[in-house]
């Protein structure tokens, strides 16, 4: 099967999504499939991956808000690689210029819509959150929700990353034909990876002994991560207990994080780790994982952090919510430091081997990228069977 997936989320230095995809693109070719992205780029390039797989950058304007992004702007070259490579599934994930240019497409290829967001949770419910209830947000933006099962009509089939997505949008009307729930490279992941030495090097580096406690958080620099209610959670929770924090990731906020750390002795901001084996090391070498975004509708880094063997902070909301279990995570309202210095203080006064022992156990079920790869496939190979027995039955 060759799917093509024209991708305005895309980006090397993108977060979640671009993980995602970049090992998708492995994981499809492992089974005996050819995935390519059309993706919103500075330049007309085409990066090869191995099995067959490839990254097309059709030059784009860059998204004023955020230069790691573009938007796509012209439907005829993306129309022409289309053309060119005869796809059997059309992948669509932006409910902006990509999806009008996808569903105009005449080619016979089925057309999925791939929901990796819901910017209804994402902007207005994060902007308006404290002083809206989230029903009267939900009626204000109706038209939002209109739009968008405008732009769902014309595709095949409408798929979400995990359940939690699924049941907010159902929730609120819209399709939703399957739910396809990512997983993760399960294989680099693992408790075993812990290394005492590095845990004490990370520790020293924000100025505290080895018997303090160490945090990590992963992402990008961005609002909706909410890294500045996890900064102030952590500063809250040190008056408690010595305790400093690790974030790893870049974007928009960077500078503005940089100043919001400036009282905070024990918080350290480093660069993205992109080589995988060296960021699950990390990752094992902390004491926990913490998490401030609650509108990401999955929890890929949580589940990344529990594959490694971590107990996990995070909000009572959203896709890191769905990974947490109370034998080894504390959850908290989102957006709330008080919260989430309270849970900071539960987690790390709990019994440190039992709550590790629990997530441990908890890490050798965490679903693989191959699971859904496989799952994924199947369900359009459903999709194309019916559309084929639907096009055989019309002639007849």
């Amino acid at each position: 099967m060759r799917i093509v997936d024209v991708n305005e989320f895309y980006s090397p230095t993108g977060g979640g999504v671009r993980t995602y995809i970049d090992r998708k693109l492995a994981v499809m070719a492992a089974l005996g499939h050819q995935q390519i992205v059309i993706a919103a780029g500075r330049e007309d390039r085409v990066e090869e991956r191995p099995g067959g797989g490839r990254i097309i950058y059709v030059k784009s304007p860059v998204l004023p808000f955020d230069s790691n992004y573009g938007l796509f702007k012209d439907a005829g070259p993306i129309h022409a690689w289309l053309d060119e490579l005869r796809p059997d599934v059309v992948e669509n994930v932006s409910p902006w210029r990509s999806a009008s240019i996808v569903a105009d497409w005449p080619g016979p290829a089925i057309k999925s819509w791939f929901m990796h967001n819901d910017n209804m949770e994402a902007y207005p419910k994060r902007w308006l959150g404290r002083v809206m209830s989230e029903g009267a947000i939900e009626r204000a933006f109706g038209w939002y929700d209109r739009f968008m099962a405008g732009r769902l009509a014309p595709f095949d089939t409408v798929v979400t990353n995990g359940p939690i997505l699924t049941e907010r949008l159902q929730k609120r009307g819209l399709r939703i034909d399957a739910t396809m729930t990512l997983g993760i490279e399960r294989h680099h992941f693992s408790p075993g990876l812990r290394s005492e030495a590095l845990r004490a090097a990370m520790l020293e580096q924000c100025g505290l002994p080895e018997d303090a406690h160490l945090l990590i958080g992963i992402g990008r620099h961005h609002p909706e991560k909410q890294w500045p209610v996890v900064i102030d959670a952590v500063r809250r929770a040190g008056a408690k207990l010595p305790v400093g924090l690790m974030l790893l990731g870049l974007g928009t906020d960077t500078r503005t994080l940089e100043r919001h750390i400036a009282q905070s002795p024990h918080v350290r901001l480093f660069r993205p780790v992109y080589d995988r084996a060296q960021l699950a090391t990390i990752m094992a070498s902390a004491d926990a994982f913490i998490h401030g975004g609650w509108s990401e509708p999955f929890g890929l880094v949580a589940s990344e952090a529990l594959a490694s063997g971590l107990p996990l902070v995070v909000p009572d909301r959203g896709g890191a919510a769905a990974v947490a279990q109370p034998e080894y995570a504390e959850t908290y309202k989102g957006g709330d430091a008080y919260a989430a210095a309270k849970a900071i203080v539960r987690l790390l006064s709990r019994d440190r081997a039992l709550v590790r022992r629990a997530a441990g156990v908890a890490a050798g079920k965490v679903r693989s990228d191959r699971e859904h790869a496989e799952a994924l496939v199947a369900h359009y190979q459903a999709v194309i069977d019916r559309k084929r027995a639907g096009g055989a039955a019309a002639r007849a």
